[in-house]
């Protein structure tokens, strides 16, 4: 399959669907979370779906140091995105949610806190569905924590960050081992000349990222 190119932004892409599609883009990443100003809505999802875009999320509040993730956190986060999931948005199940490791962990953390974590987001979309399969659990982070959870089986997926000086984060893009792989943030023009703040993305050429519409 060719590489498809995408993007991520915290900015609500509704009226933007059609001119990003027109530019050449095929997806776009968006968010789940605790903060609503930055959330895929469902009418934003059926405007990317319509304008011929896929759709990919991730589940992002704090997780940029070591004392936010636990099992507990993964518990709460897991139940909640599989909530915006199904309820909200619709997201057909086998697509992936994205859970992020927002900087740079140690081996220490991902053997501990961040393992807990991602142990904690699957018991929460297993138990969610009564057991059934529902959404693949992918990660966002560097290298080292992506290859880590990927190689003990805590994600299917991974989502490599942009942040090139991240532990095992040259060797993981040199590998090609991601489903994602972020770029350096860039500024576009969406509809009506409004300039927009993205980071642009690409998907593996040879794996499912993921991506849905709906």
């Amino acid at each position: 399959m060719p590489v498809m190119n995408g993007l991520d932004t915290t900015i609500e892409l509704t009226r933007h669907a059609e001119a990003l599609r027109a530019q050449g883009y095929d997806f776009a990443m968006r968010y789940y979370s605790n903060n609503a100003s930055k959330n895929l809505s469902l009418g934003e999802a059926r405007a990317l779906s319509g304008a011929g875009l896929q759709i990919g999320v991730v589940w992002e509040t704090s997780g940029t140091h070591a004392g936010f993730f636990s099992r507990a956190q993964g518990l709460a986060d897991g139940a909640q995105a599989y909530r915006m999931a199904k309820e909200a948005i619709g997201q057909p199940f086998g697509s992936a949610i994205y859970f992020a490791v927002d900087y740079d962990p140690t081996q220490a953390d991902i053997d501990g806190v961040i393992s807990n974590y991602f142990t904690g987001v699957k018991a929460a979309l297993y138990v969610a569905n009564d057991g059934q399969p529902s959404y693949r659990v992918g990660v966002y982070g560097s290298g080292l924590c992506c290859g880590t959870l990927v190689e003990r089986e805590m994600a299917a997926l991974s989502w490599l960050s942009q942040s090139t000086g991240f532990a095992g984060s040259r060797q993981y893009a040199e590998q090609k081992r991601y489903e994602l792989l972020q770029m350096l943030p860039a500024r576009i023009v969406g509809a009506d000349g409004i300039v927009l703040s993205i980071d642009p993305n690409a998907t593996h050429p040879e794996r499912d990222a993921g991506l849905f519409r709906v």
